[in-house]
């Protein structure tokens, strides 16, 4: 079993948000791969699915994204996941817009939702998809991640390629996932 986590805010006020491109994954793999309407439960929004024989789990975690610990460790520990087999989708200020990567495990990099994450787990030693959002200097942190999204077509080419990154995720080893889609 496999646990796939999209990073975001729950509300309609933080909706195409720079903070909610996890949100924005999740709903394209929900729609590539047919899932089932998302349900609630444990604190995250949910859905389950079968991939490459795999039972797949996409959750949104309803808590705000400085929570987001909170509902990942009551699923992993509900479905008794093991931290080998989660996957988090984050916003990534320190990578530009139109680029993604793949890290195996990793600091949390300022990322508040991460910090979270890696208490509540007690670990760093989970996967992430950091997407690129970017960074303005000129504005405020949090102002800017809960901004609106510029240039939301570099954006979605990365959201459009997920399904494929999600498929070979659950096929090959995630060194040689790293090695297939991150660029220099």
């Amino acid at each position: 079993m496999k646990l796939i986590v999209g990073l975001g805010n729950p509300g309609k006020e933080y909706e195409n948000t720079r903070h909610n491109v996890g949100f924005m994954v999740i709903d394209e793999l929900m729609n590539t791969f047919n899932c089932q309407e998302m349900k609630s439960k444990l604190g995250g929004m949910y859905s389950t699915t079968i991939l490459n024989n795999e039972k797949i789990i996409f959750l949104k975690p309803m808590e705000y994204i400085n929570l987001s610990g909170i509902v990942v460790k009551r699923f992993v520990d509900y479905y008794k996941i093991d931290i080998d087999d989660i996957l988090i989708i984050n916003d990534d200020l320190d990578l530009d817009i139109g680029k993604f990567k793949l890290r195996p495990s990793g600091s949390s990099g300022g990322h508040n939702g991460l910090k979270n994450i890696e208490s509540c787990l007690g670990t760093d030693k989970y996967k992430r998809l950091k997407i690129g959002i970017s960074n303005n200097k000129n504005i405020e942190t949090k102002d800017y991640v809960l901004g609106k999204i510029d240039n939301f077509e570099e954006i979605e080419k990365i959201i459009r390629l997920c399904p494929s990154i999600i498929l070979d995720y659950l096929k090959i080893p995630f060194t040689d996932l790293m090695s297939k889609y991150n660029r220099k």
